[in-house]
Order: C-alpha cells, then sequence, then structure tokens
C-alpha cells in the first residue's frame, strides 16, 4: 500500500500547536474536491461538510492538525538558542536532533546540541538531559546575528522526512496527529463517493489539541453535531517494554481501536463494532476508565453534551520523530468510520 498523497503532504508540513496554517492549508485544498463547503476559523481549525440525503444525524468526525515542537525562549549572546516544548517531549529524544524552525523571513534550520558526552560528569551521564540541559545551534556568529535570524517566540518543529518501511509500514514525525485529520477525510470523501449518509458529514482538522484542546472546544460548540467520533493515536502494544493487563493488546495491523469509556458513548462503540463486523474490518477494543487523553475530552461536555466515539490508530514510538504505523490500520479507520455514517439513520435516539 503506498502512503496516501493527502498524508504524505501533512507529514512533510510543519505544523505545531497555534501555528498548524501550512498542513491546514494542504488538508483543505484536499477536501475542496469533493466537500460542499470547506472552511476555517480564528482559531487555525478547518472543517468540510458532505451533505446528508435523509435528514439524518449530523456526524463530526474529527482529528487534530497540530504536532508537538519547540519554542524560543532566549537568545544567548554567544548565538545559541535556548528553547521550550510545544506540546510534551521525552528531552532524550531531543537530542542530536535537526530543528526547522518557523520565522517571519522564513524556515531557519538548526541542530538541537548538548555537552559532548567526554565533558559530562560520570556521575550525570546515567541521567535523563533536561530540556535546560539543551540548546538549538542555528549557525550564528554571535547574539546579534541569531537576532537577525530568529525572534523570541518563534515556533519550530523535529526536521524529519516520512520513512516508508517494509510491510507497510511508515515511521514519520507528526503521525500524531496527522493520521486523524487523513481519516477523517477520507472518511468523508468515502462518504461522498458512495453518494453521501443519512446525515451530514463533517470532517475536522481542529487546532491546538497538544496544548489545550481549543480548535475541539470551540469547533464543537459552534458546529453542534448530534454525534462526533474523534480519531487519534494510541500506543502499540508490540514493542518492547509494554506490558498488558492495565493496557488491552493493540498490535500494528490489528486494524483500528475501538474505545469503550466512561466519557464515551457506550452506543457509538457498539455501533463502531457492528459497522467493523459487518463490513470485515479487522478491530480491536480499549477499555477507558477516566479521560481519554484526547479531543474527544473536550467535545463530549459541548454545549449539553455531544455523544462521542473514540477510534485510534496503533502507533510505535509516540512523540518521537519517528511515530510508527501501519498503513492499512490507516485505512481500515477510514473505511470504518465511513460504513458507521452510512448506518445513522434518521430519528436515532442517544439519550441514556
Amino acid at each position: 500500500m503506498a502512503v496516501p498523497d493527502l498524508l504524505r503532504q501533512l507529514l512533510t508540513a510543519a505544523g505545531p500547536s497555534g501555528r498548524e496554517t501550512a498542513p491546514a492549508g494542504a488538508w483543505r485544498e484536499w477536501c475542496s474536491a469533493f466537500a460542499a463547503e470547506v472552511s476555517a476559523d480564528v482559531v487555525g481549525s478547518s472543517l468540510a461538510r458532505v451533505p446528508g440525503t435523509a435528514g439524518g444525524p449530523t456526524l463530526a468526525i474529527i482529528g487534530h492538525i497540530d504536532e508537538i515542537g519547540v519554542h524560543i525562549t532566549h537568545i544567548e549572546d554567544d548565538g545559541h538558542l535556548r528553547f521550550g516544548e510545544v506540546g510534551g517531549w521525552d528531552p532524550v529524544v531531543l537530542v542530536g536532533q535537526r530543528i526547522r524552525l518557523q520565522t517571519r523571513d522564513g524556515e531557519v534550520v538548526g541542530v538541537i546540541g548538548r555537552k559532548p558526552t567526554h565533558l559530562i560528569k560520570s556521575d550525570e551521564r546515567d541521567k535523563a538531559p533536561k530540556i535546560r540541559d539543551l540548546h538549538i545551534d542555528i549557525g550564528a556568529r554571535d547574539g546579534d546575528d541569531a537576532r537577525t535570524m530568529v525572534r523570541i517566540g518563534d515556533a519550530g518543529v523535529i526536521d524529519a522526512a516520512p520513512l516508508e518501511l517494509p510491510n507497510e509500514r511508515l515511521a514519520s514525525r507528526s503521525l500524531d496527529n496527522r493520521i486523524g485529520c487523513y481519516v477523517a477525510a477520507e472518511a468523508a470523501r468515502l462518504v461522498a463517493q458512495a453518494g453521501g449518509a443519512p446525515g451530514d458529514v463533517v470532517a475536522l482538522a481542529v487546532a491546538q489539541e497538544e496544548t489545550s484542546f481549543a480548535g475541539s472546544r470551540t469547533s464543537a460548540f459552534a458546529l453542534e453535531p448530534d454525534l462526533a467520533i474523534v480519531v487519534d493515536g494510541t500506543f502499540a502494544t508490540d514493542q518492547p517494554g509494554i506490558e498488558l493487563g492495565q493496557m488491552t493488546r493493540h498490535e500494528l495491523g490489528s486494524g483500528p481501536v475501538i474505545a469503550r469509556g466512561t466519557t464515551l458513548h457506550p452506543l457509538i462503540s457498539e455501533r463502531l463494532c457492528e459497522a467493523a463486523e459487518e463490513e470485515g474490518l479487522p478491530f480491536t477494543i480499549e477499555s477507558l476508565g477516566r479521560a481519554t487523553g484526547t479531543d474527544a475530552d473536550a467535545v463530549h461536555v459541548s454545549r449539553t453534551g455531544v455523544p462521542t466515539g473514540l477510534v485510534s490508530v496503533p502507533m510505535r514510538y509516540m512523540h518521537s520523530p519517528v511515530e510508527l504505523v501501519s498503513l492499512p490500520d490507516i485505512d481500515a479507520a477510514a473505511r470504518l468510520i465511513a460504513a458507521f455514517a452510512r448506518r445513522l439513520a434518521p430519528g436515532m435516539s442517544f439519550e441514556r
């Protein structure tokens, strides 16, 4: 299976939280080929609507378009840059990475460095580095030179191109959660290709999930959908060090993961499972006892409440430049949600 064109475009566009313009633009352009309405808002979220055909409920399919990154907090007089996190990083992952900073004059590239191992005291070598131990080097001669290239508050992402691996596997930064935006768009396209669903199907690529859930809060409030499915990544359990028991088994290639949980609507979870079984799609189930850690946490309490489901794609090495997924799992997630949408009948009740 080849990497879908839209997914590749999303993975190569830089879009840390609050600065999602590039991937959002690519997403809207692709959706304009099939959607009756494509729009954006002041938060940075985007929408693509496929009109319903029979007065059925409006379904929102939500992925977040932002990714984790870094932001410049201080420029040293010697030209090195100090930085903070946009979202959450394991600092070990950042050591030695190349970085792409977004500035008013275009992209500035650099590298993330720390003191060489030879100069680290022996009692500190086994300790994980902190963000304060790291810096960005953009090749500046001194602080004045650096300040002509970057400003405090500029943000950036790791410079890592998508890597296609054997067995239809893909590694890249920002798979969390450009896969959710791709699945939302592709599910809506499949519905349009099939002639529509009973109700409107609205794909959304929402902003700022990694920092505040802002895009999902405002989009759900404005749209007032009858129900919603959030699409995100979840932890693949087939890598060393993962313990099953508190976590459910979902390996790469096992299909999308349908969540059941206290904040998720049980009827949606059941209908997703039924759709998967009827369509012959692989899937696994995860059980969540509290918050999901996804946009579903904001969507389900919008206004007087939105019945919400959660579909995830198994992912290894989350929040790193080498997040790794199985392409058939992504495809199956889109087909599952499209099948679910086509089964939503007029007059359905979600009261409980």
